[in-house]
């Protein structure tokens, strides 16, 4: 028998060893659930178009040797076609999913995904947000499954109201936003924030309006220029912002907005020259940040005609791909006990998922609507504006507390 534990023992290496990196040529689909029609259907064209781009840029160096596919599902902005969408990525075989426009949607997708996996296992599901930016969801709300590379709103309100403690002519503020979860938190985190930094701020006003049905906003923006606000603040995004901006310059209305979404399609070319040092911008990254970044947005617009604005897609892959490489599998569960507390080189610096919540641990930048210039050259939409920054926040001082009690399998 002695002549047979050293044959057993070679053969148990190499077993090991093939289990090892046995995803080395998988292709991995990701399920990619959010708009191709309706109203928001330029924003999901636009980061559909960026999930493919980056798929590709990781693929060529992945270091877990797999392929990334994604598979584009359009729910349309509703929560009940996104869940039908989800049945049918599972039923696929499909065990990522991507989403990022809506925090309605976002939260029946962290159901679904939830009663999934409880329900059958070997067959989970992991859920990477790149946009739903609902502090909930890595708070009250927090799941093993959900992974969220976008900073939440109370991040971005964070580092907006500590910009806006340092302008002593914000005295009257509006706050505009739509009429579902991350509306109604951006209102609240910033009469938070702004009453504990800046008290003697005056919010003058508090309006919802539909999500992505409005076409005009003219009489919003009567009711905002009657109260004598001299800024507003709003977490509008897609055709919901691009249309206000619009009635607001129809309208003559030339107080400061401070905005999370400037950037999504259309947004740019309603804001023209107008808006230009009056408009801000919250976000992890910005058109002419320097570096890997500076080239993708310079491809991606050769190749798209578009611009490239949802970097937390690349996060999203590269922490992925990591995942992939560190667990040595494409297993759901394996890679989501990777993915928690991954610290990694990215595009905006030293980041961090962080494991008490799986919220993404990222500086945040303040930038202004401004003319382009030899030192911030990018225009997007061909508007001969960019957005520059004027602030930046590092992580430790964007990151904000969590409530998160995580269960985990």
């Amino acid at each position: 028998m002695k002549f047979l534990v050293k044959p057993l023992v070679t053969a148990a290496m190499v077993c090991a060893a093939g289990a090892a990196f046995a995803q080395q040529g998988q292709t991995v689909k990701i399920a990619w659930i959010d708009p191709l029609s309706g109203l928001m259907a330029p924003v999901g064209a636009n980061q559909l178009k960026t999930w493919q781009f980056f798929a590709e840029k990781i693929n060529a160096k992945n270091p877990a040797g797999v392929k990334f596919e994604i598979v584009p599902f359009d729910n349309k902005l509703s929560p009940a076609e996104s869940a039908t969408a989800l049945k049918s990525a599972i039923d696929q075989g499909i065990h990522y999913i991507a989403q990022g426009n809506g925090s309605s949607v976002a939260a029946a997708l962290i159901d679904g995904v939830n009663k999934n996996n409880e329900r059958n296992p070997g067959k989970e599901v992991v859920y990477l947000n790149y946009a739903a930016v609902d502090p909930d969801f890595t708070n009250s709300k927090c799941s093993y499954w959900h992974f969220r590379y976008d900073a939440d709103t109370s991040m971005k309100m964070e580092a907006i109201s500590s910009f806006i403690k340092d302008m002593p002519d914000v005295k009257k503020v509006f706050l505009l936003n739509q009429d579902y979860s991350h509306g109604h938190q951006v209102a609240k985190f910033a009469k938070e924030t702004l009453k504990r930094k800046r008290p003697d701020i005056e919010v003058v006003g508090e309006d919802f309006h539909p999500l992505a049905k409005v076409r005009d906003f003219a009489p919003y923006i009567a009711k905002i220029k009657a109260s004598g606000a001299d800024t507003v603040i709003t977490g509008n995004w897609g055709s919901d912002l691009s249309l206000m901006i619009k009635a607001a310059k129809e309208a003559g209305y030339d107080g400061k907005f401070f905005t999370y979404y400037v950037v999504t399609t259309g947004t740019p070319t309603a804001l023209g020259t107008t808006g230009a040092g009056k408009v801000y911008q919250v976000s992890y990254g910005h058109y002419n940040m320097p570096g890997e970044s500076e080239k993708w947005m310079a491809e991606y617009k050769k190749r798209t005609n578009d611009d490239l604005y949802t970097l937390a897609i690349y996060s999203a892959l590269e922490s992925l791909s990591q995942a992939m490489a560190k667990a040595k599998s494409t297993d759901p569960v394996k890679v989501a006990a990777a993915l928690e507390g991954l610290k990694f080189k990215n595009f905006n610096g030293d980041d961090e998922i962080r494991k008490a919540d799986h919220q993404l641990q990222q500086p945040l930048f303040i930038t202004i609507w401004e003319k382009t210039s030899a030192k911030y050259p990018y225009s997007p939409e061909n508007t001969g504006m960019t957005l520059a920054p004027v602030k930046e926040y590092p992580a430790y001082v964007a990151s904000t507390p969590t409530s998160c009690n995580m269960k985990r399998p």
